[in-house]
């Protein structure tokens, strides 16, 4: 990761971020898309960080993420009073 990008499951809670890239396979890459879950997202995480589940908020609804799952999603944070 660079210095702008990193892991969903690093972001603090109350930080927004976007989603960059999914680096999965196509079974979960397919999932999340299926959830809106795409790069270009904008993230809004609640609860997490570290090796837990991650909460996340974005298009009007929550999800929850394991840790593996929010560990393949690099996401970079958002700038312009987000």
């Amino acid at each position: 990761m660079t210095d702008d990008r990193l892991c969903l499951s690093g972001v603090h809670p109350g930080e927004t971020v976007r989603i960059v890239s999914i680096e999965s396979g196509h079974g979960l890459h397919r999932r999340l898309a299926d959830m809106g879950m795409i790069p270009g997202t904008v993230v809004r995480v609640l609860r997490g960080h570290g090796m837990g589940p991650t909460l996340v908020e974005f298009r009007g609804s929550q999800l929850m993420l394991g840790f593996g799952v929010a560990h393949k999603i690099v996401v970079e944070k958002e700038t312009g009073g987000k």
